[in-house]
């Protein structure tokens, strides 16, 4: 079947070919540092010390944004944003997950609020509806137990269609557009695409729509837009402010076929209600339990910290007077038992002193001539230190000189402020994945999809359960079910993040992050920043990283987006890249919400200048639109709702920049093919609408096993042939090559062999199709092509002594 020189091929291709990519400069800043914890240096913006306070709650916000820039600098001050990025005619709108005092941080820096979308009440009515629906659940089979009981192609312009892509959604028609102009980077200009209305009808019957610039850091792109129509155009046609005009066909973007891959008496609809990490990994041991010859559970190498924390309280007000204390023993092992007094002896000359009774200490503050109280924080921390350093660790507040008096305080319990029942586990958590497949020996081919990489995202865990079910439920009686797991090697990882997912569930909702404090004493260590602390585990990974000058995480522990202390610090992304790591295992998806969007690598770029990741090659990104519009077919089946195509593409083209997260990993370091869905419009949606999200993408999660199995039986060369035509310039011509599938072109123009390490034809630019070579009248080319599954046109041995290699000249065809 292949004929490639060894695995790594693919990564050698688009490596040595994205240095002739058009627009984007693919190189490493050299400027690359790690940062330390609680550093507030950033790259440009710089990370802004938003003071998220204890016992504030979250809500999402609306920023209204001028453009791209400004987005840039709002990624680099290190808020909590969501996945949702709209560009309108008046900006972009982007969704941050802020507090109060964050709102006015971010007000009083410049930026601009706009609705409130999301609220705490909103997440509580969450959990209570959880609540009564695994309530009514229980009711309904303790009701049904005791019923039983009781029985017993365009002309040269200066202006390019890119994509012209007509869709329903809902009970909506819409029109996508995106176009190239030459005069994009420097005028302002919006384009004017007409349209008509069906076969046969004049250009301009349809109406028109008017599409705008879409600028990154300063670069242009393209314009897009997208409109709702009365009818569905056959024809678009754009006029360019200078005169030129172009016309294209429109396609039919997600049309769902009539053939429904799942056949008679097929199993769905396995979930009933959102499920904490633990009822995660209950689920999938219960499968595993049930299907013994088809699944199995593997627990992933590194444990996480535990959904555990030091018992703390800070006391005092003013910050040069706060004394924080933290337990030495963990709150459920002792911490919550130890309280703290800061009492006023209540006569004049009396000595610090510090007295230790069982858990309760008690500091007798220092007085002065006049009985007013004089002991300092600094003071107080040495001595509670010196006395009661067994039982507790004292420090000034923030890295205050604790030169201020410190206030009486009433005995005060130390807390880990934690609320999940005792059925969650406090101790060290293992991370679980199930495996699936028939052959579970690295004999076939494998496939990854995990999720929960961000705690408060409670539907793509769900999706991960729901695919498991149909799978192994359906291996019985589906002839194409079971092909997949006679065929595949399929990992699942339902929660990478277990200790950050109980603690949005049972103390705070709006965590992202992971529950391990990185933060300093001279930092946000304390009680008062407990709602702030944990590492972003989708920005923690090895490839185009903060660490290698990449935007879009944030050195700074408080930040939403915090790397972490260097690469892989983290249990919970040492698992992933462990499950990578599997030899056999080719693709992936890492489910994430919000924003219904499905996306691919590149997902970094460092700013300013926008440099990129290296992007895929030409055929590779083929691959990952063509599969992508089959896996969103899939998902649209369910109920008519469409991924739109401005919001399918790679991460950076389509979304910001995300350094460090696992998608880029997993296609640069091992050379998976990688997707990413952004599931639904909320984190914690109501449970109908979450349901029906659970249910549509959990059809795109199967349908990408689906895409696996055809690569792994793909045995059909590629075939490819010239185009050639006028240039503008004299003596030369005009060259593309066409392949009749996505596949990857190499060629010559000096008359020697293509090999692997010849020219690989390349991109004419973001989300366009392939460049144009032009060369002298009569040049003879010298070319060969081999698709995604490593099948060369012709059976041509690249690297041995093979001859059958395409040959052409370039001549216009009316010239030969």
């Amino acid at each position: 079947m292949s004929d490639l020189p060894g695995p790594g091929w693919r990564r050698r291709v688009f490596l040595a070919a994205s240095v002739a990519l058009t627009g984007v400069l693919l190189v490493t800043p050299a400027s690359a540092v790690a940062p330390s914890p609680g550093s507030s240096a950033s790259g440009s913006g710089g990370d802004l010390d938003l003071g998220r306070l204890a016992g504030e709650e979250t809500s999402v916000v609306e920023v209204l944004l001028a453009d791209s820039d400004e987005l840039d600098r709002l990624v680099a001050t290190g808020v909590d944003l969501d996945h949702e990025v709209s560009r309108t005619a008046s900006g972009i709108v982007v969704h941050a997950v802020v507090t109060p005092n964050e709102v006015a941080t971010l007000r009083a820096h410049g930026y601009r609020m706009g609705n409130v979308l999301f609220t705490p009440d909103d997440s509580a009515q969450r959990i209570a509806e959880r609540e009564a629906t695994i309530a009514a659940h229980v009711a309904e089979n303790e009701a049904l137990d005791q019923s039983q009981n009781l029985r017993g192609t365009q002309a040269p312009s200066d202006v390019t269609i890119i994509r012209a892509d007509y869709y329903t959604s809902g009970t909506d028609q819409v029109l996508s557009v995106e176009a190239k102009w030459a005069q994009g980077q420097t005028a302002t200009d919006a384009l004017t695409v007409t349209r008509d209305s069906g076969p046969g009808t004049p250009m301009g019957s349809g109406g028109t729509q008017t599409i705008s610039r879409f600028v990154d850091a300063g670069v242009y792109l393209y314009h897009r837009g997208a409109s709702t129509v009365s009818a569905r155009p056959n024809y678009i046609q754009i006029t360019s402010p200078t005169g030129d005009v172009a016309k294209v066909k429109v396609n039919q973007w997600l049309p769902v076929p009539k053939e429904n891959p799942e056949g008679p008496g097929y199993q769905k609809d396995f979930v009933a209600s959102y499920l904490t990490p633990t009822e995660l990994y209950d689920r999938i041991h219960q499968l595993a339990e049930q299907y013994p010859k088809l699944a199995e559970i593997v627990e992933l190498p590194y444990k996480t910290n535990g959904y555990r924390r030091k018992a703390q309280a800070v006391l005092g007000a003013a910050n040069a007077s706060r004394v924080a204390v933290d337990s030495r023993a963990w709150g459920h092992e002792g911490g919550n038992d130890v309280s703290a007094e800061f009492a006023d002896p209540g006569a004049a000359d009396q000595a610090l002193s510090v007295t230790v009774s069982g858990s309760a200490i008690r500091v007798g503050l220092a007085t002065d001539a006049a009985g007013t109280v004089s002991s300092t924080a600094a003071e107080v921390v040495a001595a509670l230190n010196a006395t009661a350093g067994s039982l507790v660790d004292a420090y000034t507040y923030r890295g205050s000189v604790g030169d201020g008096v410190v206030a009486p305080a009433a005995p005060t319990p130390l807390t880990d402020g934690l609320s999940a029942p005792a059925g969650v586990s406090r101790d060290p958590h293992p991370v679980y994945a199930i495996r699936i497949g028939k052959n579970r020996d690295t004999s076939k081919l494998g496939v990854l999809a995990y999720a929960q990489e961000h705690a408060r995202e409670w539907v793509p865990p769900l999706v991960t359960i729901e695919t498991a079910e149909r799978l192994l439920r359906n291996y019985g009686h589906d002839r194409k079910t079971r092909d997949l797991l006679d065929n595949l090697d399929i990992w699942i990882a339902p929660s990478i993040n277990p200790d950050g997912g109980h603690y949005s569930f049972y103390d705070f909702n709006s965590q992202r992050k992971n529950m391990t404090n990185h933060c300093p004493q001279t930092g946000s260590a304390d009680a008062l920043g407990r709602n702030s602390w944990g590492v972003d585990n989708n920005r923690n990974y090895t490839e185009y990283s903060l660490f290698d000058g990449y935007s879009g995480a944030s050195p700074s522990c408080t930040s939403g987006t915090y790397a972490g202390p260097s690469e892989l610090s983290e249990p919970e992304n040492r698992n992933l890249d462990w499950l990578a790591s599997r030899p056999n295992v080719k693709f992936s998806m890492n489910l994430h919400s919000s924003g219904n969007y499905f996306m691919w690598s590149p997902g970094a770029y460092a700013t300013p200048g926008r440099i990129s990741a290296p992007r895929p090659t030409l055929g590779e990104e083929s691959f990952f639109w063509g599969a992508s519009s089959r896996i969103l077919t899939s998902i649209k089946r369910h109920r008519n709702m469409a991924v739109t195509p401005a919001r399918t593409g790679p991460i950076s083209d389509v979304l910001y920049s995300a350094a460090g997260n696992s998608g880029d990993m997993l296609w640069y370091k091992y050379g998976i093919y990688a997707w990413n869905f952004e599931v639904g419009t909320s984190f914690q949606p109501e449970w109908a609408e979450a349901h029906d999200e659970t249910m549509e993408f959990a059809n795109g999660l199967v349908e990408l096993m689906r895409v696996a199995r055809d690569f792994d039986t793909d045995h059909r060369r590629p075939e490819s042939d010239l185009s050639v035509s006028d240039s503008a310039t004299p003596g030369m011509v005009d060259v593309r090559f066409e392949v009749s599938e996505p596949a990857a072109v190499f060629y010559t123009l000096d008359g020697r062999k293509p090999t692997y390490a010849s020219t690989l034809y390349g991109s004419a630019g973001i989300r366009e199709g392939g460049e144009t070579l032009t060369v002298p009248y009569g040049t003879r080319i010298h070319w060969f092509s081999v698709d995604a599954a490593g099948n060369v046109e012709d059976n041509y041995r690249p690297d041995g002594r093979g001859k059958n290699y395409r040959k052409g000249v370039a001549v216009p065809p009316r010239r030969r």
